[in-house]
């Protein structure tokens, strides 16, 4: 059928009655699946509400009456005597740098030198490691849950590497680079993860629910989208405090269908908060993949609905990742208004060790988002091998010193203590309320009476 956008030529889509979007290493999720490097002006366009003239006027009759005023809350007053019911708007091309073949187009530059290049690369594969190790270790029973982030490496690191270190982040759980890249050591993540005391948690979250406040990352929680209205109203704080300094929510596609990411949405663009909504669009909410989700043009098509400047970008290609991030980050300290980015990716994993994604969707459809050249990993090798600077038998060393270190690092927390029972109570209100307290006598009541069923040996004493 043919979709007329509001300006410019209508343009044709043809869509079965459950049309696969994806195409061989191209995002899933969006009408346009055109990729741009730059705009005509050779620098990131973001898109914004900005009026654009029609080229051709539709037929109006009402061009001499008097009209009372102007209608508050909209960008235009023709009135026409037509009525046209609107489906779509323009397409939203997808920013990409890298190509699939590892190359970048000769009219264009890296941001950075080769060895930045390299440095953040190996970001990468460190967060891919860890993820392998874990969720083996998981399968084994010596964490009870783990999440990976593989065939997204690039949206976290990206992102992290553009962004400074006194902006606060609040990630969703697919965020490990981040973390990472921001000094959070393996040791840490292992901690984490085996629910030691002495983590920053204190071992009360689920594995993968990082935190650490002296690097600005809020904790992870399971809730989707809770964390997006936080954001909104730090990075409005940030705006009337006049600092340097943005707040970045982070949340998948899923979590867009929530309340709070409306709510956080129209927030931040009418108060003009300085934050950056970062949206990994990787085709799936655990089972449910985009196509049953949405009906419009992805996540960015709301960005423009609200008024935010919105960039959608290809969340495969670092580099990308990395320019969309340090312009959003500028437009948004130096306009005070937020930004909104969609990153097209692609989950390569199950949602979590609780899912099994072969009951969803294809192996064959997986396997082409695994390619060199489609996923993240695979085309920063491509273009750093052509440089010179990487080859598979360095990759190979480099994935065995990081495979070891995750390994030393679990039988160090294997052999830490777990916090005291009575942590399970505290830090919700300032002293432990008589509720609390006689909860705690009965937990400590049940463990005495089933001695056998509990190791109080793992735990320190309360």
């Amino acid at each position: 059928f043919w979709l007329k956008p509001s300006f410019g030529s209508p343009f044709r889509v043809r869509l079965g009655p459950r049309t696969d979007m994806r195409v061989l290493g191209r995002p899933t999720g969006c009408i346009q699946r055109g990729f741009s490097s730059r705009s005509s002006a050779g620098m990131i366009k973001f898109r914004g509400p900005s009026v654009k003239k029609p080229e051709s006027q539709p037929r109006a009759t009402f061009s001499r009456q008097k009209t009372v005023g102007a209608f508050p809350g909209i960008h235009s007053m023709q009135f026409v005597d037509q009525m046209e019911f609107r489906a779509a708007a323009e397409p939203i091309p997808i920013y990409r740098h890298v190509g699939t073949d590892g190359t970048l187009p000769d009219h264009l530059e890296m941001p950075f030198s080769d060895e930045r290049a390299l440095e953040l690369y190996k970001y990468m594969l460190r967060v891919a490691v860890c993820d392998q190790v874990l969720y083996d270790v998981q399968r084994q029973g010596r964490i009870s849950f783990y999440m990976t982030s593989t065939g997204e490496e690039a949206t976290t690191v990206g992102t992290a590497a553009a962004l400074e270190p006194e902006d606060v982040c609040w990630p969703q759980y697919r965020e490990l680079g981040l973390f990472i890249y921001r000094g959070f050591t393996i040791q840490e993540v292992v901690d984490q993860c085996a629910s030691v005391a002495d983590e920053e948690g204190k071992g009360r979250q689920m594995p993968i629910h990082y935190c650490s406040a002296s690097r600005n990352i809020h904790a992870v929680t399971s809730p989707l989208a809770t964390g997006i209205p936080h954001a909104a109203g730090a990075g409005y704080a940030f705006k009337i405090e006049g600092q340097n300094r943005v707040a970045v929510a982070y949340f998948g596609d899923g979590a867009a269908s929530e309340g709070d990411f409306a709510v956080a949405l129209n927030f931040a663009a009418t108060l003009g908060s300085q934050t950056i909504f970062v949206c990994r669009n990787n085709g799936y909410a655990i089972s449910t993949p985009v196509s049953e989700q949405y009906a419009g043009d992805g996540i960015a098509v709301r960005g423009l609905a609200y008024g935010l400047p919105t960039l959608r970008v290809d969340g495969n290609d670092l580099i990308s990742v990395y320019n969309a991030t340090k312009a959003a980050r500028e437009l948004c300290v130096r306009e005070q208004r937020p930004v909104l980015m969609e990153l097209m990716t692609y989950r390569v994993g199950h949602h979590s060790t609780s899912d099994d994604a072969s009951r969803y969707r294809s192996v064959d459809e997986v396997s082409t988002w695994t390619e060199d050249g489609v996923s993240p990993l695979g085309r920063m090798f491509r273009m750093l091998r052509a440089k010179g600077l990487w080859d598979e038998g360095v990759e190979k060393q480099f994935r065995a010193a990081v495979r070891a270190e995750v390994i030393n690092a679990l039988k160090a927390a294997e052999k830490k203590q777990k916090g005291p029972l009575r942590d399970i109570f505290t830090d919700v209100y300032d002293e432990l309320n008589w509720a609390q307290q006689e909860q705690y006598q009965e937990l400590l009541e049940h463990v005495k009476r089933h001695p056998k069923a509990y190791d109080l040996s793992k735990y320190r004493p309360s």
